[in-house]
């Protein structure tokens, strides 16, 4: 799980590495290797809220036209941290990863987000289809 204070460089994603070495390479337009590190990319593209980079890696069949992640008065989202539980191949064309996601909205207690995502991979590229959200922990 991801420190609760984290260097200021560090990814959010929880890897370890700096974000430059990690989701940054990513976010840039690097070509992710699995469902996992595209994942872990989404996640930091939530924190950031970087819109542009969630639209882009989700896959049309279930991609909404568009996504607002800004703030409401009172309500910031503030994403704590990352757990990946489990990553599985399926097949060369499909995986399932599956997380847990920590946030905290405006000065409500901490919650948390438990999802079993699905990613295809097409022309090149993996895909978020949609996820699974489990029972709150």
């Amino acid at each position: 799980m991801q420190n609760d204070s984290p260097s200021p460089s560090a990814c959010p994603c929880g890897s370890g590495k700096s974000y430059d070495a990690c989701c940054g390479v990513y976010h840039g337009g690097a070509r992710v290797p699995n469902a996992e590190a595209l994942m872990r990319a989404r996640y930091t593209a939530y924190v950031q809220r970087r819109s542009d980079y969630l639209l882009a890696t989700w896959h049309e069949s279930t991609r909404p036209a568009t996504l607002d992640l800004s703030d409401r008065p009172g309500l910031r989202t503030n994403w704590l941290g990352l757990q990946v539980i489990s990553f599985r191949q399926l097949d060369a064309q499909r995986a399932e990863v599956s997380f847990i996601a920590r946030l905290r909205i405006g000065a409500g207690g901490a919650q948390r987000i438990v999802e079993r995502s699905q990613f295809v991979f097409e022309n090149g590229h993996w895909l978020y289809v949609d996820g699974e959200i489990g029972p709150k922990k």
